[in-house]
Order: C-alpha cells, then structure tokens, then sequence
C-alpha cells in the first residue's frame, strides 16, 4: 500500500471505531475503503473483522460504568454471541467467495436500512419501555434466540449488527437506553472476537490492513464514548449511507 492507501485505511478504522461504539455500522465505512484499495471481498471482510477487535474492545472500556451491575445478563447473552459468531464465521469460510459476493450487497442493504430507521427505531423502543415495565430482566428466550441470530449475521459480515442488538434489546428488557448500548458493544466485540480468532487461524488476512484498523479503531472507541456521542446523528446516518451504497456498487461491478 501507499502512504495515501494506509492514511485511507487508519481513517476508516478510526470512523469505524467511533460508529462502532455509538451505531454500531462501522464495518460500512472500512469495507468498501477496503474494495476500493482491490482487496479481495472475503480477505477484506476478514482483515475488517479482526482490526475492529482492538476498537471493540476501546468501546466496552469506554462503557465500564454503564456494564456494572450486568454480570448475569451479560453471561446469558454473550453465550448466545458466542454460538452465533461461531456459526457467521464458519459459514463465511465454507461458502464460495462467490456466494459472499451475491450475499453482501443484500446484507449492506439491510444494515443500510436498519440505519435509516434507526431513530423511528428508538422512538418505538422508547415507547414499548415506557408502556411494558415488566419486561424480563434478561428478555426471556426469545431474545436469546435473536441474538445467536444476529450473532451469524455478524460472524459472517456484521455491519449494523449493532443496530440491530441495540433494538432487540431496548424491545426485550427493560433498562436504561445507556446500559442497553454498553450491552450492545460486549455482545459485539464476543462475536468479532470469536469471528477473528477462527480467522486468524484459517482465513487469508492481511495483517497490515489489520494493524491500521486495529490502531484507529481503538482511538476511534474512545472518541465514540466520548466526544462521538456529540455528533449529529442525521450527519453520520447519511456518510453512513453514501459510503454503503459505493461498497454495494463495488461489490457489483467487480
């Protein structure tokens, strides 16, 4: 890579870790710089999923007071990101890279979609909170069935599987929004976790995309627990878009 291609990558791993930990979309910004720098799509999905790592992890850090009191809750669920990463990560493995390639531009779509609705998204959480008080502290089986769910989808690609934690679990429990969010990056970083360690093992990974990413997206994680919740929401949401609309034409195109 250039100087220019590895300032392109440390900047995206730097957005992504910031959404990541505020959104939880990142993989829409580092993915497609990844395309366009002419990585393969499933050897830049794997050098992604283990660079966010260290961001996952900036961004639970970052959220250590809004994690305490969890322990149980965060025991239940993470056994479900767990089995769920899992399955993501062999399926991403064992499918043709054909299929990835005809299988992502569905999922951005869906991730860009989750992002779109995302605020009429909270808004009706909210409202389901305030209305249903008695909601299961740990959402009952059926949330734990949706998040192995959401687990494969983000062991195999993960953009906006926050958005997607975040909703099951302001639908299922019945805690503070903050707390919810801190939840929603553990379960998160278990499946890119797990998802990276299969890969480091088996998968084709580009370690120099990997140290970049895994270096801004920590800087990112914190910034995103700080600074990043002061961002326009209507402004993220659309870079969002714009950058996952490229990634879907170049998955097209090549």
């Amino acid at each position: 890579m250039t100087l220019l291609d590895q300032l392109a990558v440390f900047g995206a791993g730097i957005a992504a870790g910031c959404i990541n930990t505020i959104v939880g979309s990142g993989t829409l910004i580092t993915f497609p710089v990844l395309l366009a720098l002419g990585y393969p799509p499933v050897t830049a999905n794997v050098s992604n999923t283990v660079g966010l790592v260290p961001g996952g992890l900036s961004g639970v850090v970052g959220y250590r007071r809004e994690l305490a009191g969890q322990r149980d809750r965060l025991l239940r669920l993470g056994a479900a990101s767990l089995i769920g990463g899992a399955i993501g990560a062999i399926l991403l493995l064992k499918l043709p890279a054909e299929a990835f390639k005809a299988i992502v531009p569905v999922l951005i779509v869906i991730a860009l979609v989750l992002v779109v609705v995302q605020p009429r998204l909270a808004r009706w959480v909210k409202k389901r909170r305030e209305a249903d008080g008695a909601a299961p502290e740990h959402g009952g089986l059926l949330l734990w069935v949706a998040v192995l769910a959401s687990g494969v989808y983000g062991g195999y690609f993960g953009a906006a599987q926050g958005v997607l934690l975040i909703g099951l679990l302001g639908v299922f429990v019945h805690d503070e929004l903050q707390r919810l969010n801190a939840v929603k990056n553990f379960l998160a970083l278990l499946v890119n976790f797990l998802s990276a360690l299969i890969f480091v093992f088996i998968a084709d990974v580009a370690w120099q995309v990997v140290a970049l990413i895994a270096v801004g997206s920590i800087i990112g994680g914190q910034l995103g627990a700080t600074v990043g919740r002061r961002m326009p929401p209507t402004v993220l949401r659309g870079v969002i878009v714009v950058v996952g609309i490229v990634a879907i034409v170049r998955l097209l195109t090549t």
